[in-house]
Order: C-alpha cells, then structure tokens, then sequence
C-alpha cells in the first residue's frame, strides 16, 4: 500500500470523465488500498481515483467510521436538499457552499465485482455526490457560491 500524490486544480486530469472498470484484479485492489491510505493520510471524507490521477469510475468514502468503496457507481435516485460548505483535497485552502440532494440512492460494485446499493442522507450524501462529481470532471467549485480561503 501507498501514499498517492492528490492532484490541484489545474491538473486537466480533474477535468475530463472517467472510464468504466472492466478488470476486478489486483491493479483494482491495489488501487482502492492506497486511496484508503492516501485518504486517511489527507484526513478528507472521501476520494475519487482522478484526484489521484487515475481516470477510473472509482470512489471511495468514510463518514462517521462507515467505509464505502464505490466501483461504478450510478446514483440512480435523489430527493430533498441541503445547502451546506464543502472543501475538496484537490482544492487545498478554500471552501464554498453547495447545494446536493438531502438523499441519494448509489448502486455500485465492490472491490470484488459484487453489485451493492447505499442509501445515504445528509452529509453522506453529500460526500457521495462530490466524488461522484469527480468521476465526471466536475469540481466543488463549479457548483459552489460564496468561494473563500481558509
């Protein structure tokens, strides 16, 4: 397992779309197991493998001592909102707020190649969201109002 380099904003790795995993293997595993290192090192809530320059439709996410590991995942339902402050670690020293869905439904598969299907609420679904928005290329800040500096 390893440290990965989080890549900035202004990487145009961040800004182009991910592409669908096809192999299960161990490049996959490896992958996730240095995110979750990388991850925790960074002491962020989640990441997405562009920000580690890796353009595969992969994510990971840890709220509230719960792991999530996402393999191409859809969000296939939304509901409510919330309005709320976000950071990125691909955006180091700034935050803004952002308006997510209050609720999502995220089907997805596991290190393994096993379907899965999350519902999360509030902050999990937001955290669910920005990664997922990584996957597309988007980042926090094109959605955000009110950008300030840390």
């Amino acid at each position: 397992m390893a440290i990965r380099n989080i890549i900035q904003l202004g990487d145009p790795t961040l800004r182009k779309k991910s592409f669908e995993v096809t192999d299960f293997g161990e490049k996959t595993k490896t992958l996730l197991d240095d995110m979750k290192d990388t991850l925790i090192k960074a002491q962020g809530a989640g990441l997405a493998a562009p920000q580690v320059g890796v353009l595969r439709r992969v994510f990971i996410v840890s709220v509230d001592d719960e792991y999530y590991e996402c393999i191409n995942p859809v969000i296939t339902a939304k509901s409510g909102s919330q309005v709320g402050e976000e950071g990125c670690l691909s955006v180091k020293g700034k935050y803004g707020t952002v308006e997510r869905p209050n609720k999502v439904t995220v089907k997805a598969f596991d290190r393994n190649g096993k379907p899965f299907t999350v519902k999360a609420e509030g902050f999990l679904a937001r955290a669910f969201c920005h990664e997922y928005d990584h996957l597309d290329g988007i980042v926090y800040v094109d959605k955000a109002t009110d950008i300030q500096e840390d």
